[in-house]
């Protein structure tokens, strides 16, 4: 079974078009099963039906034309119970449904199960026999097996716009793709793939009407290869062994145009355009030599792709993209993995958004964009550069959730929803410079999360009352080796004397995870929960020590440095890292005293955001000084949810009640400690995230320099005393949705409506 599924599953890749391959796969499975009919019906959820999209068994003409009710029929009923139904005679069933369009009089046994993605039915695959008996248990097991593989297929057809892009004449449908948020905000603007490496398995099928001008696209792309093909095998010696001479005759063979031109001119003429034709013929052949048993055939495939990804190039003919003074255009930075230096260069005042096909809400482009300001969704699960390229986008960086193809009464509505936000980052700008005291005269100290550019973001809001987080593992990442002790000391120098009254908490090296190290691989099936932050740094103290002598020397003369332990997750580490802080100490000191200067003894703390730790509080503090709350890794190993993985990013949630309850206990026991406790994580720098840890009480909040402003705006319209009540209501409530609903409520009815959407 596992065989033919496969077999299956590859033939449908190989075609392009959702209603071939879902009328090829109902051949496939009629034939391999055995059974008279197969159909596969999808959902439609704007008219609450199911449309017979695909049949081979039932009458052909019905297809796109029947449209069965949510709720009518056996079809129906298989929606709706989300389950498979196995029925010996379908007539008798008291859902049955007639429709004569499809003219299934004369068959009675039914067997059906839906299509079903992230909880969402994507619609219903069928498979009927005239004569009545019931489908036996192999036989739904192979239905219910195929339909899961399937259901991944359809939504990577829709997301990638492999139907028919357009749309029959009717107005475009707008897509969503769902991503990680990565930077708070929203953007509208043509998406600018940078570096654009054009491949044919990356390629996304789209149709043209223009067949004359495709045509003359792809004979002109056919000679520039010929002439490159001809100039490289030139410049090879006569000398050359047989298997080079071979692969050179083989890519002027499928240069002539009697080889591949005819097939690919002839997908032209059925609708695709020139590069798109290209791919669907050499999908095929590449597939055939790929399957063949000689070894050396097998390898003539790679040949063949590689020959063809030459002509897509010539095809497309890309033309760098160069920004005017007079370009008033909006933009959006595309890129497989966004980095600092492609921010870099592109031009600051065009950039309204980033999208990074992989990467996480802690890359280095997801930080530099929430400390520039710019919308950001990372992590696009299977989406294609080719996609988003020269297409109108709009980003959403606060759900995540990127839109292509917009209509144009959605780009009115985002239009709008920019407006208004810009509106009231306006209002919220102008009243910047007042002190963060709310109405209820509670003074509340905001601090900067830094990273990439830590002296830019402090300057660029004066009123942070210093960092609450300095991640030092950037400059690691950002470098081909270890900075030597003297680069480390020279960086934080420059950050503690910028600021020499404000406090400045390092967060020692915390790698791993999804943050590594380029020189310093490490490969583990599950890295979050491996050798990460202090497990890695103690495990190599040559590493970690290097790390506090340089943080030591650059406060020589200062006395604002604060030295935070990333990960911990037993009292043994922290007594560990201290014996190992107070050794570079001593070694520091001495020569501090030597250079006639004095040392002054750092602050020590710890990340809060292993769930043990919370359980291990009082023993924690007679050892440290201080409490730093990491509510993204906390929440995260609470519920449970790997916080850059898409497909279950609808379950991380900062705002579920357990996670409340736990902050709640964290400050409880803080403050009966009489430790002082900060909360850096994202919920930080969130409206309502803010409004809550104001209501359990947090005084300390650090956060990304971009949100500073509207903290402190949330902070001076905020009575902490009607927080309160409101907390209590929260810590009792069953789900993260009800959390989320009383907040919502709660900031509309104290307007503060407009901060709703950066809230939720």
């Amino acid at each position: 079974m596992l065989t033919n599924l496969k077999q299956i599953i590859q033939e449908m890749n190989s075609i392009h078009q959702l209603d071939a391959a879902l009328s090829h796969l109902a051949t496939r499975v009629k034939t391999l099963m055995e059974v008279d009919s197969c159909s596969i019906y999808l959902a439609n959820y704007e008219t609450k039906q199911l449309s017979l999209a695909a049949t081979d068994g039932l009458e052909k003409s019905a297809v796109g034309k029947v449209k069965i009710g949510f709720y009518e029929g056996l079809v129906g009923l298989v929606g709706d119970r989300e389950e498979p139904i196995n029925i010996e005679n379908a007539k008798e069933h008291p859902r049955y449904k007639h429709f004569p369009e499809v003219k299934e009089d004369n068959y009675h046994a039914f067997l059906g199960t839906p299509i079903i993605n992230q909880r969402k039915v994507l619609g219903v695959i069928s498979m009927q026999q005239k004569n009545i008996r019931r489908f036996s248990e192999d036989e739904e097991a192979f239905l219910v097996t195929l339909a899961a593989q399937i259901a991944l297929e359809i939504v990577n057809a829709e997301m990638l716009g492999a139907f028919d892009q357009e749309n029959q004449g009717h107005e475009k449908e707008s897509r969503q793709v769902n991503g990680i948020p990565g930077s708070p905000g929203l953007a509208l603007g043509i998406g600018i793939a940078y570096n654009l490496k054009h491949k044919l398995n990356q390629w996304v099928p789209k149709k043209s009407s223009d067949t004359s001008s495709q045509i003359t696209r792809y004979r002109t792309a056919i000679e520039a290869t010929r002439l490159q093909v001809a100039t490289l095998s030139a410049s090879v010696s006569d000398d050359i062994p047989d298997d080079v001479s071979a692969i050179f005759q083989l890519y002027h063979q499928l240069l002539d145009a009697n080889s591949l031109g005819r097939e690919v001119e002839q997908k032209i003429h059925e609708g695709w355009d020139a590069a798109s034709s290209l791919k669907l013929v050499v999908d095929v052949y590449a597939a055939r030599f790929e399957s063949m048993e000689d070894p050396y055939m097998r390898e003539r495939a790679v040949d063949i792709i590689d020959l063809s990804n030459r002509i897509l190039v010539n095809i497309i003919d890309d033309k760098q993209v160069e920004f005017s003074a007079n370009d008033e255009g909006a933009y959006i930075l595309v890129a497989q993995e966004v980095s600092a230096p492609m921010l870099a260069e592109f031009p600051r005042e065009k950039l309204a958004g980033i999208i990074s096909i992989k990467g996480s809400n802690n890359s280095h482009a997801a930080i530099l964009a929430r400390a520039l300001g710019v919308p950001a969704v990372m992590g696009l699960h299977k989406v294609s550069l080719n996609l988003l390229n020269q297409q109108e986008l709009f980003i959403d960086g606060y759900s995540g959730e990127v839109t292509l193809n917009i209509s144009e009464s959605n780009k009115q509505e985002y239009l709008q929803l920019i407006a208004q936000e810009e509106a009231l980052q306006d209002k919220i700008a102008a009243e910047a410079d007042n002190p963060s005291i709310t109405q209820d005269d509670k003074h509340v100290s905001l601090l900067v999360n830094a990273g990439l550019s830590a002296n830019v973001e402090m300057e660029q809001f004066k009123q942070g009352d210093g960092v609450g987080l300095y991640r030092t593992e950037i400059p690691f990442m950002m470098r081909d080796r270890f900075p030597s002790e003297q680069e480390q000391c020279d960086l934080y120098k420059s950050l503690l004397s910028a600021h020499p009254s404000k406090e400045i908490t390092m967060r020692t090296l915390d790698v791993g995870g999804d943050k590594p190290l380029s020189y310093f691989p490490i490969s583990e099936e599950n890295p979050f929960l491996g050798w990460r932050g202090i497990r890695l740094t103690l495990d190599h103290p040559d590493i970690f020590l290097v790390q506090i002598r340089a943080m030591l020397r650059a406060s020589i003369g200062l006395s604002n440095l604060h030295i935070l332990l990333p990960m911990i997750s037993n009292i043994g580490e922290v007594i560990e890292s201290k014996r190992l802080i107070k050794q570079a100490f001593l070694e520091v000191k001495e020569e501090a005293f030597q250079q006639g200067n004095m040392l002054s003894k750092p602050a020590v703390g710890v990340m809060l955001e292993v769930p043990a730790v919370i359980f291990q509080i009082p023993q924690l503090a007679d050892h440290v000084d201080f409490f730093s709350v990491g509510t993204n890794d906390l929440t995260q190993y609470l519920l449970a949810v790997d916080r850059n993985n898409a497909s279950v990013s609808s379950l991380y949630s900062s705002y579920h009640p357990s996670v409340l309850n736990a902050l709640q206990k964290i400050f409880d026991d803080s403050i009966k400690c009489n430790i002082p406790v900060t909360v850096c994580g994202e919920l930080a720098g969130e409206p309502a995230g803010a409004l809550l840890l104001l209501a359990m009480g947090y005084r300390k909040l650090s956060m990304n320099a971009h949100s500073l402003r509207k903290i402190n705006w949330v902070i001076r319209n905020t009575s902490i005393s009607d927080t309160q009540e409101l907390l209590q209501l929260l810590l009792h409530q069953e789900s993260t949705e009800q959390v989320i609903n009383l907040l919502e409520d709660y900031l509309e009815a104290k307007d503060l409506g407009g901060l709703v959407r950066a809230g939720s």
